[in-house]
């Protein structure tokens, strides 16, 4: 895969980039290096059976999809608190600059594939999120929506040591003029994540993805941990034609912690590409990793999940589980936990399950005079409580749940 692939994608182009947002030399450098990265780079690494490919990223279609010079969003962002940072990345680099610098791009590679490095040369939106020592956030809020057929997104996140911090991010699509006129063809969204936990700090990043079904969607997420610090992720995916998503967590602190909590709604023929994964590299450090999905039609879902313990890993607690329930015969699931363990000071387990709806539940349900739609709901419903229950931001679990309520009607 190369460049020759994009016409509108050259040098000049991620030039004209960062000159009309008059950012530094060192970030301009960034993206001319993604952007040369693209030449050899290679697609995410997606599972595959002999003879299938559970995911074909090699289908899209990017000369399409990719128009860099209109990108177009409308984003809010708030914070609760004066002493957190939270801007646009133009705005933050006048004032941030040190920062964001020091910090951009080293929890995640700028070139770690194809369309990390597509996205780091292109990106036109995003958010620093900026949490002094010791101070405490608990509503930071970005709130986007997409209004042309391309968007590429950048957020970095760094809470420094004793401090803490909730951020809820919502993507959909516009319904302005914008958005209209972007209507009728495919669209592809890309959103890079990255968090610095310093010592002692606790950051929880939920996200919400509900776009149109005409939009294509690449998301990575990854964050590093200090000694004795915490990232949790909220990841709720109900929109897009096909998504891939990819949550990751690296634990290089003793103590520290983290847990990936995903849930997906999938109908008509959306297809889900979920992965969750984790390093544990110092002692005593510890995860939990909880996915949840309902499929109706003919959609489909592959999940993989990865506990990864290292040598020097010790007194390690790693879990994961993985539940997808089925409402229609025609819909597919595919799930591969993994454990990858080098250390023999674990206590860890995996486990993934795909069935229907339970018959002697909806039984007991219709036997009770309620009708069969109304009690296949309820049982859905009560399918999701066990991740809605660990979801401990009320604003985001109350989004999660109506946007369910949606699909079930």
């Amino acid at each position: 895969m190369s460049t020759k692939q994009i016409e509108s994608l050259s040098e000049d182009t991620v030039r004209r980039i960062a000159d009309e947002r008059d950012e530094p030399e060192w970030l301009l450098e960034t993206r001319l290096d993604a952007l040369a990265a693209l030449e050899t780079a290679e697609l995410p690494d997606v599972i595959q059976t002999p003879g299938r490919r559970w995911t074909d990223l090699e289908a899209l279609d990017f000369e399409a999809l990719v128009d860099p010079l209109n990108q177009a969003d409308e984003t809010e962002r708030t914070a609760g608190d004066d002493e957190a940072v939270v801007l646009p990345f133009t705005e933050a680099l006048a004032e941030y600059g040190d920062v964001i610098e020091a910090n951009f791009g080293s929890v995640l590679d700028p070139e770690h594939n194809y369309l990390t490095a597509l996205s780091v040369a292109l990106f036109t939106t995003g958010t620093f999120v900026y949490v002094p020592e010791g101070v405490d956030v608990e509503d930071v809020t970005v709130r986007a929506e997409m209004n042309s057929r391309s968007l590429f997104s950048q957020t970095l996140v760094v809470a420094e040591e004793s401090s803490s911090v909730t951020i809820l991010e919502s993507i959909e699509t516009g319904d302005g003029e914008a958005a209209a006129s972007a209507g009728g063809d495919d669209r592809y969204f890309s959103n890079l994540v990255e968090v610095v936990a310093g010592e002692n700090a606790n950051v929880q990043f939920g996200s919400l993805q509900n776009l149109d079904d005409d939009s294509y969607t690449y998301s990575l997420k990854r964050g590093v941990t200090d000694t004795y610090a915490t990232v949790d992720w909220i990841e709720s995916n109900f929109g897009s034609k096909l998504t891939r998503s990819d949550i990751e967590t690296e634990l290089d602190g003793d103590g520290s912690e983290s847990q990936i909590v995903g849930t997906f709604f999938g109908t008509d023929d959306q297809h889900f590409d979920i992965n969750a994964r984790v390093w544990h590299q110092a002692e005593q450090t510890t995860a939990d990793l909880v996915t949840r999905g309902v499929l109706d039609d003919v959609a489909r879902s592959v999940y993989e999940g990865v506990q990864d313990v290292g040598e020097d890993a010790w007194n390690t607690s790693s879990y994961q589980r993985e539940n997808t329930l089925m409402l229609s015969d025609d819909a597919e699931a595919d799930a591969s936990p993994k454990l990858i363990i080098h250390n023999h000071d674990t206590e860890a387990s995996h486990s993934a399950t795909v069935g229907q709806v339970d018959a002697e539940d909806l039984f007991y349900l219709e036997s009770r005079s309620i009708d069969s739609r109304t009690a296949r709901n309820m049982l859905v419903e009560g399918f999701f409580v066990p991740v809605l229950e660990e979801i401990a931001v009320d604003e985001f679990r109350d989004d999660v749940e109506e946007l369910v309520l949606k699909r079930l009607q």
